[in-house]
């Protein structure tokens, strides 16, 4: 909120004084679930080409995909979402109400073809059956991009997905009982397009958002691929 009010509106504002008016005004932010025990299988893999360090220097160097799932009275909804590491933008995504690998090279297909890039590209996932198929293996050989998959079990292994997937929990996923598949599916679609892309702060981006981020890096270096 403070980072908001710099940005939108040019009030220089202490983190105190705005943590109090919102309090009297009855405003607070959304609470985030308790973390819950994981066991981490830590089983090392020869194809992982992160290692846990997620810092690149642009945009479409290193891209991370996963899987979430929600529940409806209508039954589980499932999203895959495709996120640039450089800027945190989801440059692809599909929902279903199957988690099968179509799913998951519907998501890669929308960032391979709607993005400009050099080949190389990294796409980093776990070890999930639809990202060790033959058919999403050869999806991402289609259009250049190098596979890597994290250690068996390791949420840290993907730690920026894993953020993605709590803030969308918690404001969104979490705010209510959902009624229909295609009520969350919308909703889902929204939060993407409509918030997180271009509304959304970030910490680690100056608090800027990631369309603002991107618009900014393509000002320093025009040449970059986006």
């Amino acid at each position: 909120m403070k980072a908001a009010l710099e940005i939108e509106r040019g009030l220089i504002v202490n983190r105190k004084l705005v943590s109090r008016v919102m309090a009297e005004l009855g405003i607070f932010g959304l609470p985030k679930k308790k973390a819950g025990h994981r066991n981490l299988v830590n089983i090392a893999t020869s194809s992982d080409l992160v290692k846990r360090d997620f810092t690149v220097e642009g945009p479409n160097r290193l891209w991370l995909t996963d899987i979430t799932e929600h529940p409806t009275r209508e039954g589980k909804l499932y999203c895959c979402v495709v996120l640039d590491a450089y800027s945190r933008v989801v440059v692809g995504w599909s929902i279903d109400r199957h988690q099968d690998t179509d799913m998951v090279n519907d998501a890669v297909n929308m960032a391979a073809t709607g993005r400009l890039r050099a080949p190389g590209t990294i796409l980093h996932s776990d070890h999930g059956t639809q990202f060790t198929s033959w058919a999403f293996s050869a999806n991402i050989a289609r259009f250049d991009l190098v596979g890597s998959m994290g250690t068996i079990g390791d949420c840290y292994d993907n730690s920026p997905m894993e953020s993605f997937w709590g803030r969308m929990q918690t404001e969104l996923l979490d705010r209510k009982y959902w009624t229909t598949i295609v009520e969350l599916s919308v909703a889902m679609a929204d939060y993407i397009v409509n918030f997180y892309n271009i509304e959304r702060r970030h910490s680690p981006l100056n608090y800027l958002t990631p369309f603002e981020f991107e618009a900014l890096e393509s000002v320093k270096n025009p040449f970059t691929l986006t």
